[in-house]
Formats: C-alpha cells, structure tokens, sequence
C-alpha cells in the first residue's frame, strides 16, 4: 500500500516523499481514510508507530481544502492537537510543519515552564493550528487569550498519559470551549482504561476504532554501552570512539538540524569522513550522503531522528547516541538500524548530567539492564546523579557484581569504571506540563520532577 492510495492530497503526497515516507505504516493505512472521511477515532497507538502523520495527515489536508468560515475578528484556530508534555508538543508541531511545507496553515505550540510573550503573540495574530499541553492551555482560556469555538478537528494525543498525569479535569474544561456540532476527535491512545472509554462516549460521535499492536523490542544481539561525560567534551569523547577504528561504518544521532551540521563540520575538520542529514537537507542532499554512506565513501553519518527515517542498511555495525532521545521510544528505532538479521552491532550513548532522566525512561522501556563503563580520561569532573536505585546505583564495593537475571546487558573487559543501568518499577502520577516520573524513583513510588518527553513522530 501507497500513501497515494490512502487519499492524500499532492501537497502531503510530494512533502511526505521529499522526507523519505515511502510506505504507510500499519495505524496510517487504518486511521488515514477513515479520519479524511470525517468520522471520530478511537486509535490504540503507541508513540513509535507512526501516530503523529495518522491524525496530522489528515488534519492538514482539511485545513489546506476547506476554506475558513469568513468572520468578523481575529483568525480563531481551527484545529487543537493536545499532548500531555511540552516535549510531544514540540515534537507534533514540528512534524506537521515539515508535512505541511507546500502549506501556508500558521500555527502555535503552547505548553507552560516558559513565558506567555511569544504564545501570546502568535495567538494575536491568528493562527488555524494549536498543539497544545492542557494546563498551560487552561491558563490562556482564563486570561481569554484564546477563542476555541472554531475547532474543526480535535486531536488527544497520548490519551491515556494524559489522564494518568491528572489532566482529566482540564481536558474536560477544554472540552466545554469546543464546538459539539460538526467537530470531528480523533483519540489516540496506548492502552483504553475505563475512564478513556467514558471520556469518547461523552464526547465522541459513534467513533470508528482502530488498533496496532506497538514494536519496541529491540535485537539480542546489541550490545548497549553508556559513556559518562561532562556535556562540554562530548564532542572528544566521540572523536576517541571514532578514532579507535576508522574503518567501521558509525550511524551517529544528534537532537536538531543545526547540531548535526555543527558536529559534522567538527568530525570533518578532524580528520573523519562524516555527512549529516537532517531535515532542512533537499532529498537529493539527503539521498547523496546516504548513498555515499552506504558505498563506504563517508563514514560517519550525523542524523536526526526525522531524517534517519529513510536509513536501511544490513550491516550496521554501530549506533552512537551524541544526544539520547527525549522520547524513549525513539532509542528503539534508533538502535534497530544495528543487529540485524542476528549480525552483532554496538549501540552507544554518551550521557551527561543533563541526559539522565532520559537514561532512566529508556532503562525503564527496554526493561533491561544497560552497562554504564567510564572511559579513562573523559569521567565526568562531577559524577553523574542518577538518582535513587537509578541507573549506576548498583555497584559493588570492588568491581563484583552479584549474577544479574537478566542476561542481555554486556560486561566491560579490563580496566574500566563498569556500572549497571537498571530498569524500575512502573509509576504513574499526576503531574504537570513537561514532567514524568523518572524511571529510578518509581521503583521506590517517590514523587520526582524527572526527565521531560518528547514524541515520536513516525
């Protein structure tokens, strides 16, 4: 199946293709008719599975089709996507945009932990589409800083995360502010608890139900390897890595555009034959520095998580994490570029203070133990605090550790730090925008502002 088969407009159709989309996944080719036919969605989707284009598609090609009702006043939204963290936000926002690049649709990403000034002004000047986390969107209903009764179409993304984070209040008070008549919901959610179900009957029109089953397994044969370091001499720490064999083909993964491009014209001006890829790359930049990569011209590729979309090569034999993904998830579609077909392949993460909430989310979703080895020279000039029976707060006195029952975790040789990451205990609290409970305290139910998510897009 095509995503020219599932009814898209040229304009998704040629921005899609530019992106390297080739083949819808499973929850596309389900949600994509029915959503452009107009009926309300209950999805049962996992971040991973291709969720945001599922719903975004579809939005975007009736925003982009439909003309806006002509009304006197300020352009009023037209389209509400709520996320229940700023990272999934941004992540939405993000992703719509590049999909809607032949496009002119202004749009906002609102979430709190940062000033109203810019929100506030993008809403001033009209915008059709708002990607928003509910409690900061509550704060502009109060200060009436945003009218919701042009939604056309409203998205819950992540449903269930929301509802386990406290939002069910504020999702109810938003609703209140949307149009019933002619409002098309889309419901997208991992699991569907009672309370999701009693959520869509209240709100939903005889809603259609689609569900795919979620992938975040990973190889055996991957050896996961976490380097700590200070955030200011990683850029080192990767030289040294590359630098230990030359010859060994290296997919390395950077959080933006403009990071990758830095940190290939550092790898060049090393010494190293690096390409970066990213999205604001044309398609055929992307496609020369992935044939080169795969021809074994460049070495090193320094990718994004959007562009490495389109990246299928055999024998992978590494992954380097510069920056781990805030999304959990994400590290599974990243490390599965490597171990393939029951080849080994090395999946390595360079990890500073900062990157260890991130740490934490990932041990949690493997549910596996992760080796954490210091390299001598580049420890951190302050140890890492991973926080309670977090990642590396297993050690024992003297280097030997007790059996472990898991059997996927590698061990080190010779004469390097060695620690374990370990995965806890699932917990679920209500919590404010941009904050989850880290995978280290939930093991013990304590309460923790930890690592902030963003989501996967594909």
């Amino acid at each position: 199946m095509s995503f020219e088969s599932l009814g898209l407009a040229p304009f998704l159709l040629r921005a899609l293709a530019e992106q390297g989309y080739e083949t819808p996944t499973p929850i596309q080719q389900q949600a994509i008719p029915l959503a452009l036919d107009g009926h309300d969605l209950l999805a049962g989707a996992q971040t991973g599975t291709g969720k945001t284009a599922a719903f975004g598609l579809p939005l975007l090609q009736h925003l982009g089709t439909s003309p806006q009702a002509v009304g006197h006043g300020p352009r009023k939204p037209r389209a509400l996507v709520l996320a229940p963290t700023r990272e999934l936000a941004t992540q939405v926002h993000e992703s719509l945009r590049d999909y809607s690049k032949y496009l002119r649709i202004p749009s906002a990403v609102i979430y709190g932990g940062v000033g109203m000034g810019n929100q506030l002004d993008a809403l001033r000047r009209g915008v059709d589409l708002v990607i928003a986390c509910p409690g900061r969107l509550i704060d502009h209903i109060e200060r009436r800083s945003i009218d919701l009764s042009g939604i056309e179409i409203l998205v819950l993304d992540e449903a269930d995360r929301m509802l386990d984070m406290g939002f069910l209040p504020s999702i109810k008070r938003i609703l209140a502010k949307l149009p019933k008549q002619n409002r098309q919901t889309l419901l997208f959610s991992a699991t569907f608890p009672e309370s999701i179900k009693q959520l869509a009957m209240e709100f939903m029109r005889h809603p259609r139900e689609v569900q795919v089953t979620p992938q975040n397994t990973v190889a055996e044969t991957i050896a996961h390897r976490v380097h700590p370091v200070d955030a200011g001499r990683k850029r080192e720490l990767l030289l040294h890595l590359l630098g230990q064999d030359t010859r060994v083909q290296t997919l390395v993964f950077a959080k933006t555009k403009h990071g990758s491009d830095k940190l290939t014209t550092f790898l060049e001006k090393s010494g190293i034959q690096a390409a970066a890829i990213h999205g604001n790359k044309s398609q055929g930049q992307r496609l020369r520095a992935l044939g080169d990569f795969k021809a074994g011209k460049v070495k090193v590729l320094v990718a994004t998580d959007i562009a490495a979309r389109g990246i299928d090569i055999d024998q992978l034999p590494r992954v380097i994490n510069f920056d781990l993904p805030m999304v959990a998830e994400d590290y599974v579609h990243r490390i599965g570029r490597t171990g393939r077909n029951g080849s080994s392949g090395e999946a390595l993460s360079l990890v500073s203070q900062e990157d260890a909430k991130y740490l934490r989310q990932i041990v949690r979703l493997l549910d596996r133990d992760m080796e954490i080895r210091d390299l001598p020279g580049f420890e951190p000039q302050v140890p890492i605090r991973w926080g309670n029976s977090a990642p590396g707060k297993a050690e024992v006195p003297g280097g030997q550790r007790p059996p472990r029952k898991s059997s996927h975790g590698r061990r080190p040789h010779g004469g390097e730090g060695q620690r374990h990451a370990h995965a806890g205990a699932k917990a679920h609290g209500a919590q404010r925008d941009g904050a989850r409970q880290p995978a280290a305290d939930a093991g013990r139910g304590r309460r923790n502002n930890g690592g902030p998510r963003r989501s996967g897009t594909r």
